[in-house]
């Protein structure tokens, strides 16, 4: 289980990189539970996760060098099959895999969502989808490799160039 203290940051799945700003006890139904308290970094939203609770909800720490790696590498194939499901059935299952918020996972989406662009034009939910499967990546990606994100936008664009 990952412990994090005041200042850390953390990554909450969906929403992408947060700030530890507090560490509250809170008494609910008779007992006593500590709860992490939260700040979304994109859009200052506020959450408390149970501290007994957070690996269950998938609060993890930002991802390391050999994670980056791994990520990179999913970026890297092309050789992957990608859904021929209806664009709605596709939505759900890239939803699903952006909700864990495994970093491999968002890269999978949006490695698939920019390959099948380049065939046919992506529906408006599906266009939001590459966006925040983009913006989860970048701003986790910065965080993890001390460059600004405007820096690590170029290279995931870089990427997709053919």
């Amino acid at each position: 289980m990952a412990e994090f203290n005041v200042g850390d940051k953390a990554v909450y799945p969906g929403h992408g990189v947060a700030e530890v700003t507090d560490i509250q006890h809170r008494e609910i139904s008779g007992a006593r539970l500590e709860f992490y308290v939260l700040r979304v970094l994109d859009n200052g939203m506020k959450v408390m996760v149970p501290k007994h609770n957070a690996d269950a909800v998938g609060l993890r720490r930002i991802v390391d060098a050999p994670q980056i790696d791994e990520v990179y590498g999913v970026l890297r194939r092309r050789d992957e099959k990608i859904s021929t499901a209806t664009w709605n059935r596709r939505y759900r299952e890239y939803m699903e895999k952006i909700k864990t918020g495994s970093l491999v996972e968002i890269a999978t989406v949006l490695r698939d969502l920019r390959l099948l662009r380049n065939d046919k034009e992506l529906s408006f939910g599906e266009r939001k989808m590459l966006d925040t499967a983009k913006n989860l990546l970048v701003q986790e990606l910065a965080l993890a490799k001390g460059q600004p994100e405007s820096a690590v936008e170029e290279e995931l664009e870089a990427l997709f160039e053919t």
